[in-house]
């Protein structure tokens, strides 16, 4: 089902990279809020880059007594490898929903092209993977739908969502700034 403002999130147990059997509904009772960020892949380089990002911004989502979760399709394995290439400690967990089941349950649907994931929004996506890669980041293996659009919810300690956003593109996204904001 589609998320929308108002509804309950419903109940997942996943695993992240690294804990096993993590109940959501028991993680959003931790802070006043929490940012589920769905992304692609660890390996995408833009993606990566905004893991970056969020943990640059961590104490900033700390001080408004939030936490952010990542939901990416990629295993452990590859998330756990991909964190070794670089010497960043993420201060967030990354949710590994290898066989699409958060994905396909909530409806984030892929683009039908890559043109669509683009969004017509080609030279947005170079400065962004230039920035990444001048950070350090390249890309990875491809897992998962390589046209997987992201999305993105802000879910409080009762489990309601009170934000919901699902990108036409792999540009249409909330920025760290404008998430802090929502808090």
């Amino acid at each position: 089902m589609k998320i929308e403002v108002g509804m309950q999130f419903p109940e997942f147990v996943v695993n992240t990279h690294l804990r096993d059997n993590v109940s959501l509904s028991e993680e959003f009772k931790k802070t006043s809020k929490t940012v589920l960020w769905v992304l692609r892949y660890v390996g995408c380089t833009v993606c990566r880059y905004d893991c970056h990002l969020i943990n640059q911004n961590y104490s900033k989502f700390e001080d408004k007594d939030s936490q952010v979760l990542v939901v990416m399709q990629s295993d452990r394995q590859h998330v756990v490898n991909d964190l070794k290439t670089t010497d960043e400690k993420l201060a967030f967990e990354i949710i590994c929903d290898p066989k699409q089941t958060i994905y396909s349950q909530l409806e984030i649907k892929p683009a039908d092209t890559m043109e669509q994931l683009a969004g017509g929004r080609i030279d947005d996506l170079k400065v962004k993977g230039a920035a990444a890669k001048e950070v350090g980041f390249v890309h990875g293996d491809y897992e998962g739908n390589e046209q997987q659009l992201p999305a993105m919810f802000i879910v409080d300690t009762n489990g309601t969502v009170v934000y919901a956003h699902y990108a036409t593109n792999i540009m249409d996204m909330p920025k760290v700034e404008e998430v802090l904001e929502l808090l």
